[in-house]
């Protein structure tokens, strides 16, 4: 009976249920995304598989140089079909992500043994830790090959920048994929109603950020922004796993880092875009709206722009200041308790040796009169009259 049990209780869940598809999410839309790369081995379905695999709307530039042969670059642009593009690699978003999921996360969980609360924070902070440090080292590469470090200007001069290298698209891609999974990444992960609201709200803003540079081709000024913010988060989160892993050593100091740097993150920012959409973009002559040659340049959405960036960093830094200090009153109260209670100890502590020092007295001085000789000669006195009697 005991083996019936347990093996009814270990059956797969009926198929599209809910729990079915939370457990086998992973093989499902691994499948599909085989579905679309198996397409390009065949001639027929080829050209539908690479709307999905390859980047779409490529222009090939010629390129003539001093004392050197014209070249011929491939450049791109964006349009509808990467809507196609995005949709893949969200899939294939979705399948690493449950790959770093048990691969390393699940097996650092059973090692730490931790609650449900902190396991789901240990997750995020696994998975978004491993995303930024991928960004960050590929924005940082592509900037070295695009020539981007040389000068700050690169980030206003020749707009629009309509025309993106492959590198630099396939990352834009990358990002808008990865922060769209994350919306069915809480359905697939169970997360809980307290800290969905949290989750969607820094979701939502990462996409829309992201989204709206790729669209408005501010992608240098984006890309720069990008990697300075997730720099500090990847600290950020490096503490948070530190700290749920009991590394005190290495969490608080982070803490300490990510906290001054944050302060530093937010001003850099905003001077940065005042700098670039500001001053660099209000410079330049093209000053109409051309959707065609991707120039969104004029002054409403130089100003909805730099009002957007201002609230956002805005917002992030009260997030962060009043966050600082409701922390900083709990520390003080927890503090206070702390020297408060060891005196409660203590007159406790004092009254006891004398209560038992009371008791002691007392109890020494009735032995003192049992082993008198007055006692003992009244015991037996007494004794005496009562046999008498």
């Amino acid at each position: 009976m005991g083996a019936k049990r347990k093996t009814g209780s270990t059956k797969n869940p009926p198929i599209f249920s809910h729990e079915f598809i939370i457990q086998n999410h992973a093989d499902i839309v691994s499948c599909i995304a085989m579905v679309i790369v198996v397409g390009l081995m065949f001639q027929v379905s080829t050209p539908f598989a690479t709307l999905f695999v390859t980047m779409q709307h490529n222009l090939t530039v010629n390129t003539s140089e001093e004392n050197k042969e014209p070249e011929q670059l491939t450049l791109y642009t964006y349009g509808m079909k990467d809507l196609c593009s995005i949709f893949f690699y969200f899939l294939i978003t979705i399948v690493l992500h449950a790959v770093v999921q048990e691969y390393l996360l699940d097996k650092l969980n059973r090692k730490l043994h931790l609650s449900k609360s902190k396991h789901s924070k240990f997750n995020e902070s696994g998975q978004l830790l491993v995303f930024y440090l991928i960004s960050i080292v590929w924005g940082m590469d592509t900037m070295i090959k695009e020539g981007f470090t040389q000068n700050l200007s690169f980030m206003w001069e020749g707009y629009p920048h309509a025309t993106l290298s492959f590198t630099l698209k396939f990352y834009f891609v990358i990002q808008i994929a990865y922060w769209l999974h994350t919306f069915p990444e809480i359905y697939f992960q169970k997360v809980k109603k307290e800290e969905m609201s949290a989750r969607l709200r820094y979701q939502l803003l990462y996409s829309i950020v992201i989204i709206a540079g790729f669209l408005l081709n501010l992608t240098h000024l984006t890309l720069v922004c990008l990697i300075i913010h997730y720099f500090i988060e990847m600290i950020f989160h490096f503490a948070r796993l530190m700290y749920f892993s009991d590394k005190p050593d290495l969490s608080d100091p982070s803490f300490i880092v990510w906290a001054v740097l944050f302060i530093i993150a937010r001003l850099v920012t905003v001077t940065l875009n005042i700098l670039a959409v500001g001053f660099g973009l209000g410079k330049a002559t093209n000053q109409e709206i051309n959707t065609e040659a991707g120039n969104f340049n004029v002054l409403p959405i130089r100003i909805s722009v730099l009002t957007a960036v201002c609230l956002l960093e805005a917002w992030m830094l009260w997030n962060f200041l009043t966050f600082q200090l409701r922390r900083y009153r709990e520390n003080q109260a927890f503090t206070a308790k702390k020297k408060f209670v060891p005196k409660v100890k203590d007159k406790k502590a004092k009254k006891e040796p004398a209560v038992k020092n009371v008791l002691a007295e007392q109890q020494n001085d009735s032995s003192a009169n049992e082993a008198s000789p007055k006692a003992v000669n009244g015991g037996v006195r007494t004794r005496s009259k009562i046999k008498k009697k």
